[in-house]
């Protein structure tokens, strides 16, 4: 007689699943704020908002993926900052709006389920989630043999959040003569990487663990740099100053995103210098890169920006540095259609 089949034996491994949910509580319930009311495990996540806290609480939701920069997490069998990009990428876009994040949920689809690289997946997402406020209070783990290459998965999730109706920020309040101010990124966050492979990895990928004395760390590990998260930053500026728009510098760089807040018949100039890690220039030599093409692409080192007016330019850069970021001038809103660049950060 045949041996008998069963889920294992197609490449669904139950019991390592129920390890991997083990082995994520405790990272899990870590994040939990007093809103939770269930742990992981059951069907759905409870959360139950304070709407005393609100005049007219409006839900804000995001949802993303961390995209081919999970390539470099499997190149360097690195798994633990790819989580943090995940949930950064998600709640800086909620934070656009002005809205606090409280609470996340992913969805992490494998190969084959090893419970060991799934603690170390979601400890990232933990992470993410610690750093910017918010509860980890459910997920989907799937196992699906054969979909995905040997030692691959992928990540998606979402994030829910909440702002008072009067309060969010839209971009409508914006007009000629306000003031652009860029906060610093960790380096490429999470974007660009099917180029950035193209060009420094493609036919080398060996070329991975190589140290680069201008990076000062190998290229994998400048590659893997978590994604900053800015909602802590953003939730104190809105305390005490005026903003009258906010740009999450992701795909489509700086002349795809700026133009999302900005009013009909406005545009931007972007003038002033700042900062830009040694990656991008990495980047646009090797590939020889133009450079219009670099800032529709890449954050250029500014992933986040705000737009005030010009009697808050002063003291919202002395908060930023006050709370342990960066951020530099970089512009101004301007009559008139589309995004000028005549800075030369790139020289």
């Amino acid at each position: 007689m045949s041996e008998e089949m069963d889920y294992k034996k197609a490449g669904v491994d139950i019991d390592a699943a129920n390890q991997a949910v083990e082995k994520i509580k405790g990272w899990v319930q870590k994040t939990h704020r007093k809103e939770v009311l269930t742990d992981i495990g059951g069907f759905g996540g409870l959360f139950a908002l304070n709407v005393e806290k609100y005049k007219e609480p409006v839900l804000v939701s995001g949802t993303d993926g961390v995209g081919t920069k999970l390539k470099i997490a499997f190149l360097m069998e690195m798994h633990r900052t790819v989580g943090i990009d995940l949930v950064a990428m998600c709640v800086n876009d909620i934070a656009v709006l002005g809205a606090e994040p409280l609470f996340f949920l992913d969805y992490l689809a494998v190969g084959k389920l090893k419970p060991e690289k799934v603690s170390q997946i979601v400890e990232g997402i933990a992470e993410g989630c610690r750093q910017a406020g918010c509860a980890l209070i459910g997920g989907e783990t799937a196992e699906m043999p054969g979909f995905y290459a040997p030692g691959e998965y992928d990540l998606a999730g979402f994030a829910v959040g909440v702002v008072d109706r009067g309060k969010i920020i839209d971009g409508s309040g914006v007009s000629p003569g306000d003031k652009i101010i860029g906060i610093a990124s960790s380096g490429l966050h999470s974007n660009g990487y099917s180029l950035v492979r193209k060009v420094l990895l493609e036919g080398n990928e060996h070329r991975i663990k190589e140290f680069i004395p201008r990076l000062e760390c190998t290229l994998g590990e400048e590659l893997l740099k978590p994604t900053t998260i800015y909602t802590g930053l953003i939730l104190e500026l809105l305390k005490g100053h005026t903003i009258n728009g906010m740009v999450h510098i992701t795909g489509g760089g700086f002349y795809e995103n700026i133009p999302r807040v900005l009013p009909p018949g406005s545009g931007a100039i972007i003038n002033k210098d700042w900062r830009v890690p040694p990656i991008f220039s990495l980047i646009q030599q090797e590939g020889d890169i133009h450079t219009r093409e670099m800032f529709r692409t890449f954050n250029m080192g500014i992933g986040f920006m705000l737009i005030v007016p010009a009697s808050e330019e002063e003291g919202i850069l002395t908060t930023i540095s006050n709370y342990g970021k960066q951020g530099w001038p970089l512009g101004e809103v301007i009559s008139g259609e589309g995004i000028e660049i005549t800075s030369e950060v790139i020289k």
